[in-house]
């Protein structure tokens, strides 16, 4: 068994779009508007695999901000340079937390946020 993708609803579909493949790396696979849902669906891929779901709703619920609810807590992305990702990160206006290091891999990580407020990491590989 292998994780074959991760669905996210977006609050703005056109601003997450921007973020996950202007600001973050992902490619765009395929995209279709479901009219029957008044609804997009984006599929996006990182290093050419397929990864994630992004869908737009009329009027989706808001995620508590501050709050770890039930549910996925965040999202976790290996990368090589933990201080060039963040130094990038920063320069595109993304507010990103200090960089950490995890007590029990001894490996540093930082958290940053999408547009809808999902908690997202940057873990060093």
């Amino acid at each position: 068994m292998k994780l074959h993708h991760i669905a996210l609803i977006a609050g703005d579909y056109a601003r997450s779009k921007a973020f996950y493949t202007d600001i973050l790396p992902f490619t765009i696979l395929a995209e279709h508007y479901r009219a029957e849902r008044d609804s997009w669906k984006l599929d996006l891929a990182l290093n050419g695999e397929y990864v994630l779901e992004l869908f737009s709703f009329p009027n989706p619920p808001t995620r508590a901000p501050g709050q770890e609810p039930r549910g996925l807590r965040h999202l976790a992305f290996a990368v090589e340079d933990i201080d060039g990702e963040r130094a990038a990160l920063l320069a595109k206006g993304v507010a990103c937390e200090d960089v950490r290091v995890d007590p029990y891999t001894g490996k540093r990580f930082f958290f940053f946020h999408d547009p809808d407020g999902v908690p997202l990491e940057f873990y060093e590989m």
